[in-house]
């Protein structure tokens, strides 16, 4: 450590801050921090609630002030962290939070950058006890070891990581922006193919061009240690089957789910329920069966199984699908609306034609998703690394 910082505890250099209960005085209104108002995107508080006494939540406990830096110690690795801005000022944050304020000899923005840096988060992530809410306590924050050099040294640091993090803030966006506009190309591409039909398509029935069109097992059968895969539709994103994160079932059960609707290679799997309207060509010739949050689609020789594939993913069927769901909370896309799609069918040489165009589109989006990604890492990866510098004595 560099010669005039000192390694001390967080709760040794922040000063007390004041609870309050607004019930106490029923008219008086207050703006209202809760966990949530805090974006762990932004790191400011997007939205307060504006309430009177009388309509204070229990844990509407602690006045903050001008400049306070909030932790939320409830999932304290989602990085829920700002710095309470003027207008904010003697308003009241959830007891979600712990408020630190440092005393007049630690710069406020060197303490919330502190709150940052892979120690700090490595040591909440040990710390975090429960398993729903997992949480830290006020006291194993205020526990926690923290550099501080002299006031003009943290000011330097500080004005240095301010400038860097806004490029850093800056990039990011735009890169955000790159990769959401490389995934619109594809998908504004792939709309248009369903919705701009050629000479000669035809229109019919989903159910009039398979075989099949059913759902897996809706009672959950008993699973075992080791046996046959059993998917649902956890299993089924982006386009791909996942052949991993699911559980087994005996050979008898699979015999008995696989009966009359055994899924096999070039069949379409379409999530039902959750995360709705998703498909997938079983590209693997393996023994597995499937639970009722799937449907299993088999196409006729009429129909390119990546030509239903492409169809069934397009925002179109996506808007269809949603439109047809069943059900209050997590609702399902009932199998006999599948069935009743409508869909333009051109001829199979035709498809065969849209279905590698749309692959070859496909390939040259993605790896250009896959550069924007890496840029967002290396980006989350040049904080860290200036994060650390920061509180090494080494900027």
């Amino acid at each position: 450590m560099k010669n005039g910082w000192q390694t001390k505890k967080l709760g040794e250099v922040l000063q007390k801050t004041e609870t309050i209960n607004p019930m106490q005085s029923p008219e008086t209104e207050f703006d209202y921090i809760d966990v949530s108002s805090v974006s762990n995107a932004t790191f400011q508080i997007a939205e307060t609630q504006h309430l009177k006494g009388r309509d204070a939540p229990s844990r509407a406990r602690r006045l903050v002030k001008t400049n306070d830096v909030l932790f939320a110690t409830v999932r304290p690795t989602l990085q829920r962290i700002a710095i309470v801005p003027e207008h904010l000022d003697n308003q009241v944050c959830s007891t979600g939070y712990f408020v630190l304020r440092p005393k007049p000899e630690v710069d406020y923005r060197f303490v919330f950058y502190s709150l940052f840096t892979e120690d700090f988060m490595g040591q909440m992530e040990n710390l975090q006890k429960g398993a729903s809410y997992p949480a830290v306590t006020d006291s194993e924050v205020r526990a926690q070891l923290i550099p501080i050099p002299p006031l003009p040294e943290q000011q330097r640091i500080v004005g240095i990581l301010d400038e860097a993090f806004e490029g850093i803030a800056t990039a990011k966006a735009n890169t955000e922006k790159n990769l959401q506009n490389a995934r619109a190309l594809f998908d504004s591409h792939l709309n248009a193919v369903f919705t701009q039909c050629g000479d000669g398509w035809v229109e019919a029935k989903l159910k009039d061009l398979t075989e099949l069109i059913t759902c897996g097992v809706a009672k959950r059968p008993e699973y075992v240690l080791e046996g046959i895969p059993f998917l649902s539709a956890k299993n089924v994103k982006n386009g791909q089957v996942v052949w991993s994160g699911y559980r087994f079932v005996s050979e008898e059960t699979h015999r008995a789910l696989t009966k009359y609707n055994k899924p096999q290679l070039g069949d379409i799997l379409y999530t039902r329920v959750g995360s709705y309207g998703e498909a997938a060509i079983i590209d693997r010739e393996v023994e597995f069966s499937i639970f009722v949050s799937l449907t299993l689609i088999k196409p006729k020789s009429v129909l390119l199984n990546a030509f239903l594939k492409h169809y069934l993913n397009s925002s179109t069927v996506k808007q269809l699908a949603a439109a047809s769901i069943n059900g209050v909370g997590v609702g399902n896309l009932n199998v006999g609306a599948v069935r009743e799609f409508p869909i333009h069918l051109p001829s199979v040489t035709e498809q065969r034609t849209i279905v590698a165009a749309l692959d070859d589109l496909r390939e040259k989006t993605q790896c250009l998703e896959s550069i924007y990604q890496q840029k967002l890492a290396a980006l989350d990866e040049l904080k860290k690394s200036l994060l650390h510098q920061a509180f090494t004595g080494a900027l």
